[in-house]
């Protein structure tokens, strides 16, 4: 069941190969950076683009405004429109 009362927060996310993609789609995924309201461990439902290598390095920073939830059956998971515009960071910027 969706998690209705959650507010969308901006936040920095990356892309990165995840070690063991059991149970994923595609080699490339999105998840939080360290340091901000959201765990690094969850994973993020967002515009494929930004996990297209083709488009973006693997490891590059985005501003996203996502929001936490879930699903029946499974863990909690970061939510992001597909198409709200979305900011590319830089490591300093952080």
């Amino acid at each position: 069941m969706a998690k209705r009362n959650e507010p969308y927060r901006n936040c920095i996310v990356e892309s990165y190969y995840p070690d063991d993609t059991s149970g994923l789609h595609g080699p490339v995924h999105i998840r939080p950076i360290a340091g901000q309201a959201f765990p690094t461990h969850l994973h993020v439902e967002c515009n494929k683009d930004l996990s297209n290598p083709r488009l973006y390095k693997v490891g590059t920073l985005f501003r996203i405004r996502a929001k936490l939830t879930d699903r029946e059956g499974s863990g909690d998971f970061l939510y992001s429109y597909f198409g709200w515009p979305v900011d590319v960071v830089s490591p300093d910027e952080v």
